[in-house]
């Protein structure tokens, strides 16, 4: 074979992204050139292409416990026949069983108006809960299976559980995608500003309070130039970096402080588009708003959804910079 097929890109792929990335390349070399010689052997034995490259890939077995043997990184539990299913399981769900707990009850607290140092104590407790009991009770399952000897299913690797290969870098397709968003907000923004995305009584009537422009506004076109500046220049690099991530990490934090700014200080919705809201809901609106007079109305519990949720992205995209930038080739 003079190319390396999708098939066995994909197992190469999963195979050395555990490692460190120094090593990286060595392995894939090393793979690529087994692989090859397996399947050239199996070709001169009449083999069909396809069927040899299933049978030769299919014989190196799992990639996760192939890259443990390249790292000489031992994998136990109680025993190995389950580590790799339990390990993949745990993080899978320590990855998502948290964060949502975390945001549940913050968003819960704040909702209820808890104070600060109460939000944040009863948001970690609890987050802490849930972690030691994805710990204990996930672990708990796999000793009882294992140590009652189980053959299930879950013990068996083949080709078809082989992940896409994941893109660190910063194709043109990413930038693109990039700069027509930027460029969909700003025409947002002026449109609501100047045509309006709502009409009463055939007057525009902007959702962004209009007392942002200039210089609020103004601020939020500052950020989307820097975004957008940003793009260009990971798309040049080809790759993150650690100052790539700071950047990114600076950029996203200071546009969710520009909305929590003025989210917080009411200062980020019309005050006449709320007032038609109002109007126009009626009486199952206004009876909404007293049944959460309490929590500050349905307006204040809409903002604190708004809120969690941008930070929410914001987040997650800060967490997937430096997620790339760590596993980003070193040259």
């Amino acid at each position: 074979m003079t190319a390396t097929t999708p098939l066995t890109e994909r197992y190469i792929s999963a195979t050395i992204r555990s490692l460190r990335p120094e090593t990286q390349a060595d392995v894939r070399a090393e793979l690529e050139a087994s692989i090859a010689d397996a399947i050239e052997a199996r070709l001169d034995q009449g083999e069909a292409p396809e069927a040899a490259e299933r049978a030769v890939l299919t014989e190196l077995g799992d990639p996760g416990a192939l890259a443990a043997g390249y790292a000489d990184r031992p994998l136990y539990l109680i025993g190995p026949r389950f580590y790799l299913t339990w390990w993949r399981l745990l993080k899978l769900l320590l990855a998502i069983v948290p964060v949502c707990v975390l945001g549940g009850v913050a968003v819960g607290q704040t909702i209820s108006g808890a104070p600060v140092g109460e939000i944040i104590s009863t948001s970690i407790l609890a987050t802490g809960g849930a972690i030691l009991h994805l710990c204990f009770w996930t672990t708990l399952v796999f000793v009882i299976l294992e140590r009652s000897n189980s053959a299930t299913a879950i013990e068996e690797w083949d080709l078809d559980q082989l992940p896409e290969p994941t893109q660190n870098g910063a194709g043109r397709s990413e930038l693109i995608a990039s700069l027509v968003f930027l460029g969909i907000a700003v025409g947002a923004l002026l449109w609501d500003r100047f045509r309006g995305f709502v009409s009463v009584d055939g007057e525009a009537l902007p959702i962004l309070d209009p007392q942002l422009w200039p210089w609020g506004i103004g601020v939020l076109f500052l950020l989307i130039v820097a975004e957008a500046v940003f793009a260009v220049v990971l798309f040049r690099r080809g790759r993150w970096s650690t100052g790539l991530a700071v950047a990114n990490t600076i950029l996203a934090l200071a546009f969710l402080g520009w909305v929590l700014v003025l989210l917080l200080g009411g200062d980020l919705v019309n005050p006449a588009f709320l007032a038609h809201l109002t109007a126009a809901g009626g009486e199952g609106f206004a009876a909404g708003q007293a049944e959460s007079a309490g929590e500050g109305g349905v307006f204040r519990i809409l903002a604190v959804l708004l809120g969690f949720g941008i930070a929410a992205g914001v987040v997650w995209d800060i967490v997937d910079g430096w997620i790339k930038t760590a596993r980003a080739p070193r040259v």
